[in-house]
């Protein structure tokens, strides 16, 4: 009978460890090193552009890690950015869909608590999970707060990528090709970004501030435009700058083995596709 007791014991064991497996769940965290980092990276933004601010750093539950108010910002600006980041930590969301939705008349929104509808925070993502978030006031405007705060968050994303970089990195063939079937990023990270793009259409022009595009067209063809001006320009994240169409500017035709090189700053658009084009990007990155 002692098989059978050990048998039993040994189930039990294994049940028991199951149960905790299924109750216990690991996640990503922002470390205060890291909270840290993406303060510095902010405030030399906020500098960069002769800007005040008061920047903060909350967890993923709202908790404040670290704040900096630079010098010349009012000091209500300590509260709010705590406030705003808050709000973008709690409900994932940056502040400034808040506020437009209570501009759109739900103005109910406004009784929460706890809750600053205000631009200018931003949630801190890593492999999309939610980590934390940077929330900026007493910048010059509303936006320039949170395009200060954007630039915060993605420093978390390069210091992880930085951290998690390997020596040698090596992708194999399988997923090369499932990349470029959707034309995705085959490896972001500080310094420098590869991705297998694929075009079937058009695209929107666009701007790199600190990127050049480094271009090799694997099939396909297309007329692109480089140069000239970028018609309703918007800022979509930080360092990068999208239109639907450019002003202007040269065309000219690329196809399959042609190499384009487009130097950060640049304006270009793929205003025709002959495709599908599929191409290899370089891009190096250096910030001024």
């Amino acid at each position: 009978m002692m098989w059978l007791k050990t048998a039993v014991a040994a189930m039990v064991l294994v049940a028991l460890a199951t149960s905790a497996d299924a109750q216990v769940m690991t996640k990503k965290a922002l470390t205060l090193d890291g909270a840290k980092q993406v303060i510095a990276a902010a405030a030399a933004e906020a500098r960069k552009n002769r800007a005040g601010g008061a920047i903060a750093v909350v967890d993923d539950g709202g908790n404040l890690m670290v704040l900096e108010r630079l010098d010349g910002t009012f000091a209500a600006g300590a509260n709010i950015s705590i406030g705003k980041a808050r709000t973008a930590a709690i409900f994932k969301r940056p502040t400034r869909l808040f506020e437009d939705v209570i501009k759109g008349g739900r103005t109910a929104m406004v009784a929460l608590n706890d809750f600053t509808p205000l631009q200018g925070g931003v949630p801190i993502v890593l492999d999309g999970e939610v980590v934390g978030a940077v929330g900026v006031s007493g910048a010059v405007s509303a936006q320039q707060d949170e395009e200060i705060a954007m630039v915060g968050a993605a420093a978390a994303n390069r210091f992880a990528a930085r951290a998690a970089m390997a020596a040698v990195t090596q992708i194999d063939s399988a997923k090369v090709a499932a990349a470029f079937a959707k034309g995705v990023p085959l490896l972001e990270v500080e310094g420098y970004k590869i991705h297998a793009s694929r075009r079937d259409g058009p695209g929107i022009a666009e701007v790199h501030d600190w990127e050049t595009d480094v271009v090799y067209v694997l099939e396909g063809s297309a007329i692109v435009v480089t140069g000239g001006t970028l018609v309703d320009p918007k800022v979509t994240e930080p360092g990068q700058v999208r239109g639907p169409v450019i002003q202007g500017g040269e065309s000219r035709r690329v196809g399959k083995g042609d190499v384009l090189v487009i130097l950060a700053g640049v304006p270009h658009w793929f205003k025709e596709v002959q495709g599908p084009l599929t191409y290899f990007v370089v891009k190096p990155i250096a910030k001024n």
